[in-house]
């Protein structure tokens, strides 16, 4: 399938998940993701999840990676949706977010993150693909952010959905994941 029927699909499977479940996949979600190999982090950047999305909750990911590297650097995107692009902020308190334009949590201000500072990624993502592509929400913010990041910087996607086969209309422009976790499985490529 393309991306357009895929967004269309699962924005509609991730919008029928009642509260209550979306609570118990979160949980599942949390511990496929502490089976990665994680090694001397010292900057993370992360989505920060929106209730009016569905996405999943990045707070308990965010949890576990402070109490395993005391000191980590959390840093979360501002959108300039004129030029498409992102900048990257340090986030200490919840004081430092507020909603954009688009009903998505940002940070407000603070200590901006070059995107090569990064050593781990936590991608947003509607579905993803058993080679590691993923169907975002349209806009190529994080392939371009994505493209900036070193070469060994770690992309890590959270979904409450196993994959699809094959998204039909990848192109040279997306950038594939390391991982993927979902409220079953671990997926590394």
């Amino acid at each position: 399938m393309i991306k357009k029927e895929l967004r269309e699909i699962f924005r509609g499977k991730r919008n029928s998940i009642s509260h209550t479940e979306k609570e118990k996949l979160d949980d599942l979600i949390l511990i496929q993701f502490q089976k990665i190999p994680f090694h001397d982090l010292q900057m993370v950047h992360t989505f920060l999840s929106s209730e009016k999305l569905g996405e999943p909750d990045t707070s308990r990911i965010l949890r576990y990676l402070r109490f395993c590297f005391p000191g980590i650097g959390i840093a979360a995107p501002k959108i300039d949706p004129d030029r498409l692009a992102m900048k990257h902020f340090l986030i200490d308190k919840e004081e430092d977010i507020q909603q954009n334009n688009f009903g998505i949590d940002e940070p407000v201000s603070g200590v901006q993150i070059e995107p090569d500072e990064i050593d781990l990624v936590i991608v947003p993502l509607l579905i993803f693909d058993r080679q590691g592509f993923r169907v975002g929400f349209g806009k190529g913010y994080y392939d371009r952010f994505l493209r900036e990041c070193r070469e060994d910087v770690l992309k890590v996607g959270i979904s409450f959905f196993e994959p699809v086969n094959k998204i039909s209309d990848t192109d040279k422009f997306d950038i594939s994941l390391d991982y993927c976790c979902t409220p079953h499985n671990l997926y590394n490529w």
